[in-house]
């Protein structure tokens, strides 16, 4: 398929970003996840812990493994995750369809337990999250491919980290920030002339926040 200027024209004649790469399920997760805004304080805690696996990784080998890390982790429920011990983690590094690797199932864990903490801080980790919300004024003056590819941090996604690591939460600096940032809505980095870029700006429009 065509790519020009970060978009790809793809076999419904539509132009997209173009990190889909044509993947059926990544060109899904594209057109209707990524950018949406979400308040379910499950899928949010999901999202910043499967951020964390990603490190090192491609985001459509953790897509892949998503239901496996699902079932593993409980559906990313954080109130039972937090009461996961060291025989859950010994299960876990037997895992096969989830990425085995010690130090970030640990930290899925600690950080149930930092979300508990922070969710009756704050009323829901929405609450929270949606609280570094970028003003305009951060935002760059163009969603041009040239700009966005440049972008893999920000002010606030330094941050959230700096505020996270400071709860106690791992595996969470400014560059695991801003994807997040990225995919739960928080900013809508589609570029312009993609498909979704209006759908998920009015989306953005209409929501109201939490807290």
């Amino acid at each position: 398929m065509e790519t020009k200027n970060g978009l790809r024209t793809d076999p419904d004649g539509q132009a997209r970003c173009w990190w889909h790469g044509g993947h059926p399920d990544y060109l899904l997760y594209h057109d209707e996840e990524w950018g949406h805004p979400v308040t379910d304080d499950i899928r949010l805690f999901e999202k910043i812990c499967l951020e964390g696996f990603q490190a090192g990784l491609s985001w459509l080998t953790i897509l892949r493994k998503r239901e496996n890390f699902r079932k593993a982790f409980a559906g990313f429920d954080f109130q039972q995750i937090a009461r996961y011990g060291e025989a859950e983690v010994e299960v876990l590094l037997q895992d096969a369809g989830i990425i085995r690797h010690r130090k970030k199932i640990e930290s899925t864990i600690n950080n149930a337990r930092r979300a508990i903490e922070l969710a009756e801080e704050k009323g829901s980790l929405a609450s929270y999250f949606w609280s570094f919300e970028p003003e305009v004024s951060e935002r760059p003056s163009d969603f041009s491919y040239n700009t966005l590819s440049q972008v893999t941090q920000t002010p606030t996604s330094k941050a959230l980290s700096k505020d996270l690591k400071k709860r106690g939460w791992s595996f969470v600096g400014p560059t695991t920030a801003y994807a997040f940032m990225q995919a739960m809505g928080l900013v809508n980095d589609h570029l312009q002339g993609c498909i979704c870029r209006e759908t998920v700006e009015r989306k953005r429009a209409e929501f109201v926040r939490p807290g």
